[in-house]
């Protein structure tokens, strides 16, 4: 369990990090994968948060194990590394986009979208939703939050909300089921309010924002 554990933390590493090479490029990490799939023997995964109490956790009880047999394991240390700077290159890649499409992001009004570490599960322990809610909010935007699974509780410090109004950006954090069959339309407050769906589970449309 604890070598699958640290396999799939290093594979999805692996395509983060592509993500972030391929935005400096200004290419969506997605056509790219899209291309590479067409190989019959290449595994296809997808950018995103890793969080949880196994994937995210567990590779340091392997790094632990090694560093007492005085080994430092580098592959798994470093797709640790690049892991852990996924909300803030989320948090970058949005608010970069606020600003192209004129907007200043200290005046943007923004709604997060699930807040547990993976789809239709009320888990939240090490969710990285809350550390993409704090760059945001370090960014200067003002922050809602909706989860309809999760298990909230009140010393979160969020403003959770229950009906929507509109936003300046909508940010598909976690795809649960009951959101793959909003419209997101009726969320956004003009033409130049997008959705952040940075694991492509929405059918593409102009207003979304991919990696």
């Amino acid at each position: 369990k604890l070598v699958e554990n640290c396999q799939r933390d290093v594979n999805i590493s692996f395509i983060n990090e592509l993500a972030y090479i391929f935005d400096r490029i200004g290419i969506s990490v997605f056509d790219v994968l899209d291309a590479a799939s067409t190989k019959w023997n290449f595994i296809k995964l997808i950018p995103g948060l890793v969080g949880g109490h196994c994937i995210s956790v567990d590779p340091y009880y392997m790094v632990h194990k090694a560093q007492a047999l005085n080994y430092h394991p580098e592959v798994i240390t470093s797709g640790r590394r690049v892991n852990e700077k996924m909300p803030a290159f989320l948090a970058s890649k949005l608010v970069k986009e606020v600003i192209r499409l004129g907007k200043s992001p200290m005046a943007c009004k923004c709604l997060l979208l699930g807040l547990t570490f993976k789809e239709d599960c009320p888990d939240m322990r090490n969710s990285k939703s809350l550390e993409l809610i704090k760059e945001l909010k370090d960014f200067g935007l003002e922050i809602e939050v909706h989860d309809p699974v999760a298990r909230l509780s009140s010393d979160l410090n969020l403003k959770i909300v229950e009906d929507f109004s509109r936003y300046d950006v909508v940010v598909l954090a976690v795809p649960h089921k009951e959101y793959l069959d909003m419209s997101f339309d009726d969320l956004l407050k003009d033409d130049k309010s997008f959705v952040f769906d940075f694991k492509r589970a929405l059918p593409d449309q102009d207003w979304i924002l991919i990696l």
